[in-house]
Order: C-alpha cells, then structure tokens, then sequence
C-alpha cells in the first residue's frame, strides 16, 4: 500500500473523496510508481550489465551499430540518424577513438565532410554485445496493435507532462544519465581483456 511510501497526501485529500475512493486512488498511484520504477530500474541494471560485459555504454553500443549499419556517414549524418546533436555525438566519438574503436577520416572529395569509420576491435565488440534495452523493447512493441501503440505512447507522454519532463532533450535510447557522459576515474569500466 502507498502508505508504506511517503508520499505527501494533501493534494488527494483535498479532493474531498470517501474512504474507498481515496484508497483506490492510492493503490492505483502505488501500482504506477511501482511500474516506473522498474523500468527505471531495468535501465538501469542493463546499463551496467552493458557496461561490465562490453565496457561501453548503450549510447556508445547504439553509434558503432549505427556506423555497422549505415557504413560510410558524416558525423552530421549520424548524429542525424541517432537523434542526437552533433555535439553529443562528437564527444561519444571522441571516447570510442581514445578507445581505438572508431577513427574518423576527412572526405577525399569534400575536404568539409568528416566521415567516422569502425575499427576491427569495434567489430569484434559489436559481435559479442548484448542487445541494448531499445532493440528488446523495439521488438516486443512492434508485437503490439496499432491501437495498443498509441495508448502506449499517449499514456507515456502523459507521464512525461505530469513530471514536468516533456521539455527535457531525449534521444530513443534507453540508458541512464547523459548520453555524452563523462567516466570518473572510480567508474571507469575496463574493456575485456580477450582470454588465450
């Protein structure tokens, strides 16, 4: 029950309902706080099990996928097909380079254009990775009829206005914290070393 949670209830009793009413509104919060907190929760698990089996990140999985798949881009482009700035997806670069997993080569004909390549270590990484939490969720949504898509997607930007986050800059990937984050020192995870 909601009670065990510490919740300010002055706004629910302000709204003048019965005993049975307010319970059930109370049980139905509960159940929602409950459901995003899995799937907070579930980001969050993947991200390290991400981490500790790849030492990359689910941004850093989702550029060298995109660069499998895409072969020959600009940075534009991918940032572009990412949904990403090209800020964020210049410092996600620039980490997977230091990590020798990328390179970036100028354009022969158009000395302007930057165009990042994957490394044979990239390729290997890629091979042996988990699937990020985006492609699971992609494939059992697409399961879904068109109508249990929209509920799906209205419920969730609803969600997103009653927490006030609608404004916040988001990409389609499901990770927790910045996208272009930094690595302390202490949360550095160390590639796998490859075992003879």
């Amino acid at each position: 029950m909601l009670n065990s949670i510490q919740i300010n209830t002055e706004t629910i009793d302000a709204l003048g309902l019965d005993k049975e009413q307010r319970e059930h509104l109370l049980n139905h919060i509960e159940e929602v706080l409950i459901a995003l907190r899995r799937v907070i929760r579930a980001t969050d698990l993947h991200s390290k099990y991400l981490a500790k089996t790849t030492g990359l990140t689910a941004p850093q999985i989702l550029l060298l996928q995109t660069l499998r798949d895409k072969g020959q881009v600009t940075i534009g482009e991918l940032a572009q097909e990412m949904s990403l700035s090209q800020a964020t997806v210049t410092t996600i670069l620039d980490r997977l380079e230091k990590r020798a997993l990328v390179y970036r080569q100028r354009s022969k004909t158009d000395k302007r254009k930057v165009h990042a390549y994957l490394t044979e270590a990239a390729t290997e990484t890629l091979k042996s990775a988990p699937i990020p939490l985006q492609d699971r969720f992609t494939r059992e949504f697409s399961k879904l009829d068109e109508w249990e898509q929209a509920m799906i997607m209205s419920a969730l930007k609803r969600v997103a206005q009653m927490m006030d986050a609608q404004h916040i800059d988001a990409s389609p990937v499901l990770d927790i914290g910045l996208l272009d984050r930094y690595e302390d020192e202490q949360d550095v995870v160390k590639m796998p070393t490859k075992r003879r």
